[in-house]
């Protein structure tokens, strides 16, 4: 272990590392600055640069990525009242009332010191955890690992999402989603349609991308705001850095529940977030300035939510169990770099496990740092429409995609999947259940196929096994007795009267899926069949009894994010179809002129109609996107997708 953590130490403080973690770092912070994208959506757009690269160099850039997004999204949520990521959501309350009051500097002094200090007591618990519970995690078995994985899907489908059955039901989607491909133990291909393509599955990336950064960019677009309407910060940043320390200990506590909130798989962020604000409210002896611009208000929620990174990663490292969807898609990055978290970890990895938690440690200094110090010139620059930014992050997307297998395919199933994440985000069902449930598909398909080869049905009476089974009900229980009702007027809680129709096609169409899936599966042997089939019956059921309580009006099934109240500012003209032609249309455009003409049309076209930007200007705003990921493109030896008018004309680079 001495050596271990010595080469750890050497590696930390390696030129090479600090460069990629500063990398990771300021990416980590321009994507928590714009709305719509968040760690989950950088992440997915890091996935494709990963593959098959040095572990010591990958790992901190990704690190320095998850670890400042809950730092530097506090800007669009001070400044303009939406969050950057859904792990702002609370410090709206207080922290944009503070803006409006012309305290901006002091809202943002306070929290980007409480999101430091959070993140570095969540790095601070990481490294105990993982000394006090290395000699549990090498005597777990093939049977406790699949009952930890059934306790992870529980848990996320359970507490996250509008309703705790809406929660558990994406979770089996997304576990039949991930069978796509071929079977673990007979190798027999499932849900692939005879196409190539989806042989070994839809790619991670082209997941996250389309359940994260297209729903929240379109529904940022609908509302036609401006990324901040408080050009100006005021006074009082170091104001606010003392009062953090004078809360110290609503610090520490709320930094305690963003770790133990964060170790549990599928609350994540955005739960941390609210958890803590209650805290904050009602340890509070005068609680009547909450909501109205109190300091503690700010303080609570930041600490807490950079604190959930370091509690996410406990089950992550140590089990190979997500603690939240963007640590799904870590735990993602991490086999494409040939890791395998959890018990081959802390094998022989031990070193690379002590280069996470520091690099954790040091990218929540970086990044607070560097937040503080750019405060003034970024209050400046979010009084930019998002309409003109838009049209830019949909190219970057479709071009992270792209990378994925450099296939088209790829880019028809972001659209696919984007579609299904637009209606999943309004109808209320659990996009982080989905995401896990397929990033952990393949893992408790193959934990079934090795418990019954090793065990036998015998698993079951292994003495971990039935005290994880244990655990399984009473979070079953606890989780239907704490889940909260929305509130109808806020932004994620249920409207009514609504148009149902909509909504019970879909509901209709994951019904078919599960049918399908039990039809697709029937012919194969009976060890490629039993987790499909087995998936697609349970999720069957809990569909059946959501169907009965959509047909009943309960709230958390009558569920459409759209039908909110509305200001007249903000209100959309647009409806899905508008925004979904859009995103067809950048596609349309690829397919016909290739990649960089076609995105140089639909960034000119977009910012033309969408955002009333001149036409000269709008050209070379398109213009300007294409000579960047051109040289981007050459120096990286990128392919990017041809269209028809490459198959019949010879181009110069890089319209080829």
């Amino acid at each position: 272990m001495q050596a271990d953590l010595l080469q750890a130490l050497f590696t930390l403080f390696g030129v090479q590392h600090l460069l990629f973690l500063v990398g990771g770092t300021l990416l980590g912070l321009v994507v928590g600055f714009l709305p719509g994208l968040g760690g989950i959506a950088a992440l997915s757009l890091l996935l494709p640069f990963v593959y098959g690269g040095d572990p010591t160099l990958v790992l901190p850039m990704m690190i320095g990525l998850l670890a400042v997004t809950n730092t530097s999204d506090t800007f669009p949520a001070v400044l303009v009242g939406i969050p950057g990521t859904s792990s702002a959501q609370a410090t709206i309350l207080d922290g944009h009332a503070l803006a409006r009051q012309g305290e901006a500097a002091r809202a943002l002094g306070a929290a980007f010191s409480a999101s430091l200090l959070g993140g570095l007591f969540g790095a601070f618990m990481l490294t105990l955890a993982i000394q006090f519970a290395r000699p549990l995690i090498l005597g777990v078995g093939f049977g406790e690992q699949l009952m930890l994985v059934v306790l992870a899907l529980t848990m996320v489908g359970m507490l996250t999402g509008a309703s705790a059955l809406k929660g558990l039901v994406m979770c089996g989607m997304g576990l039949l989603f991930g069978s796509m491909g071929a079977a673990p133990a007979t190798a027999e291909e499932r849900l692939t349609f005879n196409t190539i393509y989806l042989s070994d599955g839809v790619p991670l990336v082209i997941v996250g991308l389309a359940m994260f950064a297209i729903p929240e960019m379109v529904d940022v677009l609908r509302k036609r705001t401006t990324i901040s309407s408080v050009p100006e910060l005021g006074s009082g940043t170091l104001r606010g850095f003392r009062e953090t320390l004078s809360h110290k200990w609503l610090l520490v506590r709320c930094s305690s529940l963003g770790v133990i909130i964060g170790a549990l798989p599928g609350l994540g962020g955005s739960v941390t977030n609210w958890v803590a604000y209650g805290h904050a409210v009602q340890s509070a002896k005068d609680r009547s300035s909450f909501g109205k611009g109190d300091i503690r208000g700010v303080i609570g929620p930041e600490s807490s939510n950079n604190a959930d990174n370091g509690g996410a990663l406990i089950p992550t490292l140590m089990f190979g169990i997500p603690g939240s969807a963007s640590m799904a898609l870590f735990l993602g990055a991490l086999v494409l770099i040939g890791i395998e978290p959890g018990i081959g970890m802390m094998e022989r990895h031990l070193d690379l496990t002590y280069i996470i938690i520091w690099s954790l440690a040091i990218a929540n200094v970086i990044g607070a740092g560097i937040c503080l110090f750019l405060a003034k010139p970024i209050a400046r620059l979010t009084v930019v429409p998002f309409a003109l930014v838009a049209p830019f992050m949909f190219v970057i997307v479709f071009f992270a995609a792209y990378q994925a297998t450099r296939a088209w395919e790829d880019l028809i199933a972001l659209f696919a999947l984007g579609i299904v994440g637009m209606y999943m985000k309004r109808f209320g069902w659990s996009r982080p259940a989905f995401l896990i449930g397929f990033v952990l598909s393949m893992q408790l398909d193959s934990s079934v196929y090795q418990s019954i080869q090793v065990y036998g049905m015998s698993f079951l009476q292994r003495g971990g096994v039935q005290v994880i089974l244990a655990l399984i009900v009473v979070s079953v229980i606890v989780a239907a007795r704490m889940k909260p009702h929305r509130d109808p007027l806020t932004a994620e809680g249920p409207h009514a009267p609504v148009n149902k129709t909509p909504q019970a096609i879909f509901l209709g169409l994951l019904a078919a899926a599960c049918l399908y899936t039990i039809y697709d599966a029937w012919h194969l042997e009976f060890l490629g069949k039993v987790f499909p089939i087995s998936v697609a019956l349970v999720t069957l059921a809990l569909l059946v009894a959501a169907a009965v309580l959509f047909s009943r009006n309960r709230p958390d099934y009558v569920y459409f994010d759209s039908e909110r109240e509305w200001g007249d500012k903000d209100k959309p003209v647009h409806g899905d179809f508008h925004f979904q032609g859009w995103i067809l249309a950048l596609l349309a455009a690829i397919g016909v002129f290739g990649y960089m003409l076609g995105i140089f049309v639909y960034i000119t076209a977009f910012l033309r109609v969408k955002a009333g930007s001149r036409w000269h200007w709008a050209m070379v705003c398109a213009l300007g996107a294409v000579t960047v990921l051109s040289i981007f493109g050459y120096f990286l030896a990128l392919d990017y997708p041809r269209g028809l008018l490459q198959t019949v004309a010879e181009l110069p680079w890089p319209l080829n």
